[in-house]
Protein backbone atom coordinates (compact mmCIF):
# COMPACT_ATOMS: atom_id res chain seq x y z
CA UNK A 1 0.00 0.00 0.00
CA UNK A 2 1.37 3.42 -0.88
CA UNK A 3 1.40 6.49 1.33
CA UNK A 4 -1.23 8.00 -0.95
CA UNK A 5 -3.60 5.06 -0.36
CA UNK A 6 -3.09 5.22 3.43
CA UNK A 7 -3.75 8.95 3.49
CA UNK A 8 -6.86 8.52 1.36
CA UNK A 9 -8.13 5.68 3.58
CA UNK A 10 -7.54 7.77 6.75
CA UNK A 11 -9.40 10.70 5.16
CA UNK A 12 -12.37 8.51 4.19
CA UNK A 13 -12.61 7.05 7.71
CA UNK A 14 -12.45 10.49 9.33
CA UNK A 15 -15.04 11.87 6.90
CA UNK A 16 -17.39 8.96 7.66
CA UNK A 17 -17.04 9.48 11.42
CA UNK A 18 -17.62 13.22 11.06
CA UNK A 19 -20.67 12.71 8.85
CA UNK A 20 -22.19 10.24 11.30
CA UNK A 21 -21.74 12.74 14.14
CA UNK A 22 -23.61 15.55 12.36
CA UNK A 23 -27.15 14.49 13.41
CA UNK A 24 -26.06 14.30 17.05
CA UNK A 25 -24.38 17.71 16.88
CA UNK A 26 -27.47 19.21 15.23
CA UNK A 27 -29.70 17.80 17.98
CA UNK A 28 -27.40 19.19 20.67
CA UNK A 29 -27.37 22.62 19.01
CA UNK A 30 -31.17 22.77 19.12
CA UNK A 31 -31.32 22.17 22.88
CA UNK A 32 -30.82 24.93 25.46
CA UNK A 33 -27.44 25.03 27.18
CA UNK A 34 -29.07 23.85 30.39
CA UNK A 35 -32.63 22.83 30.99
CA UNK A 36 -34.41 24.47 33.90
CA UNK A 37 -34.33 22.27 36.97
CA UNK A 38 -37.54 21.63 38.89
CA UNK A 39 -37.59 23.35 42.27
CA UNK A 40 -36.80 21.24 45.33
CA UNK A 41 -40.07 20.14 46.95
CA UNK A 42 -40.25 20.76 50.68
CA UNK A 43 -41.53 17.23 51.23
CA UNK A 44 -38.40 15.71 49.64
CA UNK A 45 -36.81 13.26 52.12
CA UNK A 46 -33.31 14.73 51.73
CA UNK A 47 -34.66 18.28 52.04
CA UNK A 48 -36.38 17.31 55.29
CA UNK A 49 -33.26 15.57 56.60
CA UNK A 50 -31.19 18.71 55.95
CA UNK A 51 -33.88 21.09 57.30
CA UNK A 52 -34.19 22.90 53.94
CA UNK A 53 -36.21 26.11 54.07
CA UNK A 54 -37.07 28.24 51.03
CA UNK A 55 -36.52 31.40 53.07
CA UNK A 56 -33.48 31.63 55.35
CA UNK A 57 -35.22 34.39 57.35
CA UNK A 58 -37.63 31.78 58.75
CA UNK A 59 -34.96 29.29 59.91
CA UNK A 60 -34.88 28.44 63.62
CA UNK A 61 -32.19 25.74 63.36
CA UNK A 62 -29.31 26.15 65.90
CA UNK A 63 -26.80 25.49 63.09
CA UNK A 64 -28.04 28.54 61.17
CA UNK A 65 -25.57 31.43 60.94
CA UNK A 66 -26.97 34.90 60.36
CA UNK A 67 -26.52 35.96 56.75
CA UNK A 68 -26.16 32.44 55.39
CA UNK A 69 -28.33 31.40 52.44
CA UNK A 70 -28.13 29.26 49.32
CA UNK A 71 -26.87 32.31 47.41
CA UNK A 72 -23.64 32.39 49.43
CA UNK A 73 -23.18 28.61 49.80
CA UNK A 74 -20.32 26.83 48.05
CA UNK A 75 -22.71 24.15 46.73
CA UNK A 76 -24.99 26.63 44.92
CA UNK A 77 -24.59 27.58 41.25
CA UNK A 78 -26.23 30.95 40.60
CA UNK A 79 -26.42 30.51 36.79
CA UNK A 80 -28.71 27.50 37.00
CA UNK A 81 -30.11 27.65 40.54
CA UNK A 82 -28.65 24.18 41.03
CA UNK A 83 -27.29 22.81 44.29
CA UNK A 84 -24.70 20.04 44.47
CA UNK A 85 -26.43 18.66 47.57
CA UNK A 86 -29.73 18.32 45.66
CA UNK A 87 -28.37 17.53 42.17
CA UNK A 88 -31.68 17.03 40.33
CA UNK A 89 -33.39 20.12 41.75
CA UNK A 90 -33.05 23.87 41.76
CA UNK A 91 -33.17 25.74 45.07
CA UNK A 92 -34.24 29.22 46.06
CA UNK A 93 -31.19 31.52 46.41
CA UNK A 94 -32.82 32.89 49.58
CA UNK A 95 -33.16 29.36 50.99
CA UNK A 96 -30.99 27.52 53.52
CA UNK A 97 -30.23 23.97 54.66
CA UNK A 98 -27.97 22.45 57.30
CA UNK A 99 -25.51 21.44 54.55
CA UNK A 100 -24.67 25.14 54.03
CA UNK A 101 -20.96 25.93 53.71
CA UNK A 102 -19.46 29.35 53.03
CA UNK A 103 -18.08 29.97 49.55
CA UNK A 104 -14.30 30.10 49.60
CA UNK A 105 -12.97 33.64 49.53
Amino acid sequence: MTDHDATRRRFLIQATVAASALPLLAKMAMQPAHAALPMLPLDNAQAKALNYAEDAATVKNPMFKAGSSCANCQFFTADTGACAIFPTFGVNPKGWCSGWAAKPA
